[in-house]
Parts: C-alpha cells; structure tokens; sequence
C-alpha cells in the first residue's frame, strides 16, 4: 500500500516541509533508510542520519531545527516517536483488514458463534458455545475451546491456545504459542511420597486492550479466576500461575514468574526475569528492576532491585561494593589477626 506524504501528514496533524507527493509503502529505520520508506527521528544522538538517510519522508517534533538541507521530505509533529507508532497501529490494521473470511479446512462447532467481518484461518478450531465478537482475527492453528468468549477487534496468532470457558476482552492480541487457561500448577503430596492433581476447575479472564507475548501461558483459577486486567502487557516466555491478578496498564519483560494467588497492582513496570512468590500483594506503581526476586508484600510507588529485592538507590550502592569483597574480606582477617596480636603482647 502506497501512502503520500500529505496523506499522513494529514493523519498526523503535521505539518510538511519538501515534496508533499512523495509517497511511501513501508518503514525503516533512519540509519538504514530506503527509497520509498518512512523514518522517524526523536532522539537527538541519531541527527547526523538525517542529513544522509535515502528514506522519502522522515518524521520530527516540530522543535527540530536542521542544520543543513536534508533530501528526505519532512512531516512536524508534536512528539515523532508518538506519531510513528500510531502510524505503525494504521498499517497493521490496514493489512489485518484484508483477512476475512473462513478458510478450510477448520473447525467451527454448531453451537459456536461467529461476528461478522471474522477471519478463521486454516486449521483453527472454534469449540462448543464458543462466541468469537465480530472483527476478529484467527490465525491458523488456533484452538478456542468450549465455552470461550472472544471481544471484538482481538487477534489471535497461529498456534494460540484458549481452554474452555476463558474471557477474552476487546482489542486483545495474543501471540504465536500462547496459552490461555491451563492447569494451575496444584499437586497434593501424598504419604506414600507421590504427588495428587488437585483438578483446575477455574477459568482465566483477559480484559480489554490486553496483549499477551508469544509462549507466555496464563494458568486458570483453581477454582475461581485468574484475571489479567485492562491494558496489561506482557511479554514473552511469561508465567502467570492460578488465582492471579495483575493490575490495570501493568507490563512485564520476558520470563518473570508469578506464583499462585498473587495480586499485582496498577501500573506497574517488571523487567526481565523477575521472579515473585505466592500468595503476596504488590502495590499500585511498583518498578522491579531484572532478575529481581519478591517474597513478601510490597508497598506502592517503589522501584527495587536485587534478590531478594530492595530500594534501588540501596541495592546499587551494594553492588558496587560486591567486586571489592575479596579485598574486605583479606583486610577484616588482617586486622583481626592485627588485634589478637596485639592482645598477646
């Protein structure tokens, strides 16, 4: 799809600076800017590529002040990296809107319902009394199981997985290999050293405006739900275990854990390999640097570091004291051996 400058300057409330004709059909990055692309630039370490960049049109906050003529046409907004990245959700709606329709083979039970304007890829399976609201996307492979109820305007990638019962809201996104309501990790051990299944009967809820990354699998309740709530992101390679609940606009970077019974609260910021225990309560506001380890509960509006975590500003002090330890400890066992010494005489 070509798109002209004047088209996107249009959509953006810009304004353009160059050639307002020029016209575009894909997006690059400026420093590998290509013929017929748009770039962006919002930070200034990356100015001197705008005087060389071969993209077409290059976006820029409107405080920008070239200090040479730049080929590339301009478009001036408020915030470029904003604006790109509405631009990027117009061109993946765009091409989702070419897919429609059913394809076969696949699998949509009697009882299930579909909206209008749906795609159902190759091969998805859509289960009994299942409701799939209209505008959305399934990608081959997909199962959606008994029961489930699927929003409007959601997509769900090839291989994505939904066990009977769960609730997918509104303009949700769940990626490649997911996993939406499987069993809750509950085992009983038993006198003779063997472990009993305690059976998950629960469901996982997503509300609105939720994405979940490729891989990342969201057990169900034990008995009552496990909820994701509004405009919660989270990443890849993530585990939320049964009976969780993670707070409103809350994301998390690839492979944190969440143990059972959990509650996470809003807003908040988990970098990358964080790991928390069960049955712990997370304020609103709460930031955990990677690699952090939690548990016990944590109070709202603190950023943390470190396993087990601590103020930020405490833990960095102590990790630039961990390379000096060896020397520490050679002088502590000095001084000591010093002391005893001097005791002797």
């Amino acid at each position: 799809m070509d798109f002209k400058a004047t088209d996107i300057a249009s959509f953006l409330n810009g304004e353009i600076v160059g050639n307002a004709d020029v016209k575009v059909s894909n997006v690059s990055k400026i420093e590998d800017g290509k013929p017929g692309t748009l770039a962006f630039l919002a930070n200034p370490k990356y100015e001197n590529y705008i005087y060389e960049t071969k993209a077409s049109v290059v976006l820029v906050n409107k405080s920008f002040i070239p200090k040479e003529e730049i080929p590339a046409t301009l478009i001036k907004v408020d915030d470029a990296y904003q604006a790109f990245a509405s631009l990027l959700e117009l061109y993946v709606q765009a091409k989702a809107s070419m897919k429609q329709g059913i394809e076969q083979p696949s699998f949509i039970a009697e009882t299930a319902s579909v909206g209008n304007d749906a795609y159902v890829g190759a091969f998805a399976y859509i289960g009994n009394n299942a409701k799939i609201g209209n505008n959305v996307k399934i990608y081959p492979q997909v199962h959606v199981g008994e029961n489930v109820i699927v929003g409007d305007d959601c997509i769900l990638y090839p291989g994505a997985k939904i066990y009977d019962d769960c609730v997918i809201g509104n303009r949700c996104i769940i990626h490649s290999g997911a996993v939406i309501g499987s069993d809750g990790f509950g085992f009983a051990p038993q006198e003779d050293g063997t472990f009993k299944k305690i059976h998950q009967i629960g469901n996982a809820v997503l509300e609105d405006d939720v994405e979940i990354g490729a891989n990342t699998t969201v057990d169900c309740g034990t008995m009552e739900s496990t909820v994701i709530k509004k405009g919660v992101k989270l990443d890849n390679l993530i585990q939320i275990a049964h009976n969780v609940e993670v707070g409103e606009n809350s994301v998390m970077a690839a492979q944190t854990g969440i143990s059972g019974s959990t509650k996470i609260g809003k807003n908040c910021m988990f970098g990358g390999q964080v790991g928390l225990g069960g049955h712990i309560t997370v304020g609103d506001n709460v930031t955990l640097g990677a690699q952090s380890g939690v548990v016990s509960n944590l109070k709202s509006n603190q950023t943390l570091l470190g396993s087990p975590a601590i103020d930020i500003k405490t833990a960095m002090r102590a990790y630039v004291l961990l390379k000096d330890l060896p020397e520490i400890r050679r002088d502590v066992l000095q001084l000591k051996k010093t002391i005893n010494t001097d005791k002797k005489n």
